[in-house]
């Protein structure tokens, strides 16, 4: 069987992609697999705020194409990149693994988010860092930064920044965790919904490429995320709300954190549920709901007007 396996253009993105494929044919050594590198939305307006590109999935729409067209039979993301409910026609067919899901902190000080100085200029673009770090600290002056990875660790070198926030995940798999000033607490700042974790995406009707990614998929995993991404859905964000969650399998039960946050971070809703790894959807769903309920659904209906 020969598959044509598409991601991102990025060496992340690649690596990604390989790490992949080298499972696969750990399984399966007869296997003919070729790699092709795709650029997304996000990839090519690369200075815009993520807000002003104006829609979701603004990493993986052109591959969620290309598989549908049968261009590519394999689609490998960052699962943070990946919306919550997918077009028809495709499967997340496979969670092979996750990395450490934190955020961190690369700072030329040396300093962590509490003891860096008062007005500190920290580089992010992503509305869900900003608002929880202005929950942190208000005094934090937060300040657009996109690029990949390489370009942003060479910015949080300059004087402009005092710091940048980025996914612990994408440094570790670069071999660039040496850069770390802090791993953040999930508590502090919660992850994006998926991050950390690899997504593999197919065709709903590629049976032998299903049966295949199958063999690949991380149940542990898999349980944390689709509670994460069941959580998300419930809300409605898109990548302008502030959104976190972080799903571990602790002693055979399920643990999810979730929070929401308002846009300058004055607002916080957190909470937590656990329960069988089996009922992850409904976890996610449900804790969702109760941060609905105890008024985060007045932060989402202020973000989206």
């Amino acid at each position: 069987m020969r598959l044509v396996v598409g991601s991102r253009e990025s060496r992340l993105a690649r690596l990604q992609a390989e790490r992949v494929m080298g499972r696969l044919r750990a399984l399966a050594p007869e296997l003919e697999l070729e790699w092709r590198g795709i650029k997304t939305t996000g990839d090519r307006f690369k200075d815009a705020p993520f807000a002003a590109l104006g829609e979701r999935g603004v990493f993986v729409k052109e591959l969620q194409r290309a598989l549908l067209a049968g261009e590519i039979d394999i689609a490998v993301h960052s699962l943070k990149d990946l919306p919550s409910t997918l077009p028809v026609g495709l499967v997340l067919a496979a969670v092979p693994e996750r990395e450490d899901p934190r955020d961190v902190l690369v700072s030329r000080h040396g300093l962590s988010l509490k003891d860096l100085p008062a007005g500190a200029r920290l580089g992010t673009s992503s509305a869900r860092r900003t608002a929880f770090l202005k929950a942190l600290r208000p005094d934090f002056n937060v300040v657009p930064l996109r690029g990949n990875v390489d370009t942003r660790l060479r910015k949080a070198l300059s004087e402009d920044y005092d710091g940048i926030i980025l996914a612990a995940a994408g440094l570790g798999r670069l071999g660039l965790d040496g850069h770390v000033t802090e791993y953040i607490p999930p508590e502090v700042i919660p992850p994006a919904p998926g991050q950390g974790a690899l997504a593999v995406e197919a065709r709903s009707d590629a049976a032998e490429v299903l049966d295949l990614l199958r063999r690949i998929d991380n149940p542990g995993v898999r349980a944390a995320v689709t509670a994460e991404r069941a959580f998300m859905r419930v809300l409605e964000g898109g990548c302008t709300a502030a959104i976190g969650a972080c799903g571990r399998v602790i002693d055979g039960r399920l643990v999810l954190l979730g929070a929401v946050a308002a846009p300058d971070g004055s607002r916080v809703y957190r909470d937590e549920i656990s329960g069988d790894p089996k009922a992850a959807e409904a976890l996610g769903e449900n804790l969702a709901r109760r941060l609905l309920a105890a008024g985060a659904d007045r932060v989402l209906r202020e973000v989206r007007t």
